[in-house]
């Protein structure tokens, strides 16, 4: 766009306003306004993002057989519908007409400092 033309605008608008600039204050903002135009924005890539891959869960043996160990307990004992959720985490079932679920976690060690 022609200088000129920017300048002109510019000075429309701010009558439009009113508060009218000087031909030197719109000479300023139309070579800020040429300037900011030449600058380029970034902020989409074109570049395709990588499929992530599937993360591997490593099986805890000692997770899984205690929630078999525990699971074959509530079989015991007066407890209905007992079914593991996930053999590593979760087990759930029914005491009295109520759902109940116990969560199984391993906590990590402690970093020394």
């Amino acid at each position: 766009m022609d200088k000129e033309k920017i300048i002109a605008r510019i000075m429309k608008e701010c009558e439009a306003d009113d508060e009218p600039v000087t031909r030197e204050e719109a000479e300023e903002m139309a070579e800020m306004e040429i300037k900011a135009n030449g600058i380029k924005n970034y902020t989409q890539s074109d570049v395709e993002k990588k499929p992530r891959k599937k993360r591997e869960v490593k099986k805890d043996t000692t997770k899984i057989s205690f929630i078999h160990y525990l699971e074959e307990w509530l079989l015991t004992t007066s407890v209905e519908d007992v079914t593991i959720i996930n053999e590593q985490k979760e087990i759930a079932f029914r005491i009295n007409g109520e759902d109940y679920s116990l969560s199984l976690i391993k906590h990590r060690k402690k970093k020394e400092v």
